[in-house]
């Protein structure tokens, strides 16, 4: 529960930091999955498939994603997978996709497992483009942080291959709201 109001804390502030101040065109921005409910399990499926790694039990297929009501304004989005838990002290990046157009309102199941031109690929921190599932080692399961990032970018303004920080410090100003969820694993 503390892991999650910091998550949301971060969301919001990230928001507030970047500035927005725009009225939310009907309802409240939202991301959710059908894949997944928000702060449950992520399925195997959506592991990662790295066959030199004992902790990759999945099949990295990438869950459904989708999202709704942004903010007036936005002309693309930002969104990120992040493992707060992972690598100590830093976290693992596990996806970083920008630049999607105010068009695309969700992936379908696998669709980001490889590049798609509906986003910019970003770098994770297994430098790739796409979607990299969880690996993660026996014991207490691992929080995976999805954030989407509504923004007044339009989809070409930034350069491919950035990573996380890279993408945070961009989108500085930018930002007009934020939203997220959380998938839970653990190596079976």
């Amino acid at each position: 529960m503390i892991l999650r109001i910091c998550v949301l804390a971060g969301a919001v502030a990230l928001t507030a930091f970047c500035g927005s101040h725009s009225a939310v065109a009907q309802g409240v921005f939202t991301l959710s999955s059908p894949d997944f409910k928000d702060g449950a399990r992520l399925a195997v499926r959506n592991a990662g498939n790295n066959k030199s790694n004992p902790n990759c039990v999945g099949e990295n297929i990438s869950p459904a994603l989708a999202w709704a009501n942004p903010p007036e304004g936005t002309k693309s989005y930002a969104l990120m997978m992040f493992d707060p838990e992972g690598r100590p002290p830093g976290g693992v990046s596990h996806w970083v996709a920008y630049g999607i157009p105010v068009s695309v309102s969700g992936f379908a199941e696998g669709e980001v497992s490889k590049q798609t031109d509906k986003y910019v690929g970003g770098l994770s921190t297994q430098k790739v483009a796409f979607y990299s599932g969880p690996c993660t080692p026996p014991g207490a399961p691992h929080h995976y942080t999805f954030t989407l990032i509504a923004t007044d970018l339009e989809p070409t303004a930034l350069k491919p291959g950035m990573t996380r920080d890279e993408l945070i410090k961009a989108l500085d100003g930018h930002a007009k709201a934020a939203t997220g969820m959380i998938g839970t694993f653990s190596k079976p």
